[in-house]
């Protein structure tokens, strides 16, 4: 039996309606699933009307290409992917790569994990919105989503080295911030 999503439609018959361009089932889909996504978008975002405007071009492209979702995986996976793959997008667009080889050369040590286990998620959550967008971005390509430092470096158009010393660096402010919080 299909699982029922939210006002009697199932993810089958939402995916349809979106297909067929509905408006009701569009808005079903989108009540559903924003709220998960906007917390994607405001990981990698510089701020909260930046990870809007991320939710907004991800329901876009989810919309404009749900035709081709083809039921191998999770339906919510290939959302998430999508807006993993637009918050990159949008950090691409707005930064400028330069000064990253100086932080290529460097190394720090990684956050303590015990100390980060004693914060709640939306405190972390805080604190890695506080990193620099690049440092950030690196991050959560890294740690949350599980990207390689070399997918990193292909989707970011940066070296290896650079994905490897931003997330150390990234690593080691966040480590400052946690025990200042102490």
């Amino acid at each position: 039996m299909a699982e029922v999503l939210t006002l009697g439609y199932t993810q089958e018959e939402l995916i349809k309606g979106c297909v067929a361009g509905r408006r009701d089932a569009q808005e079903v889909l989108y009540r559903y699933y924003s709220s998960k996504m906007f917390g994607i978008c405001l990981r990698y975002a510089n701020n909260y009307h930046s990870g809007e405007d991320i939710l907004q071009e991800g329901f876009i492209k989810v919309f404009n290409n749900i035709d081709k979702y083809r039921g191998d995986g999770s339906f919510e996976g290939w959302i998430k992917r999508i807006f993993i793959n637009t918050a990159i997008e949008h950090y691409r667009k707005s930064t400028n790569h330069t000064g990253h080889s100086e932080l290529e050369k460097a190394s720090f040590r990684q956050v303590s994990e015990v100390a980060v286990e004693n914060l709640a998620t939306q405190d972390l959550l805080k604190l890695i919105q506080k990193l620099s967008p690049g440092y950030r971005t690196i991050f959560n390509m890294y740690i949350i989503e599980g990207y390689t430092h070399r997918e990193i470096a292909e989707k970011l158009d940066i070296s290896e080295g650079t994905s490897k010393s931003q997330l150390a660096r990234a690593r080691a402010i966040l480590k400052k911030m946690i025990h200042a919080l102490d």
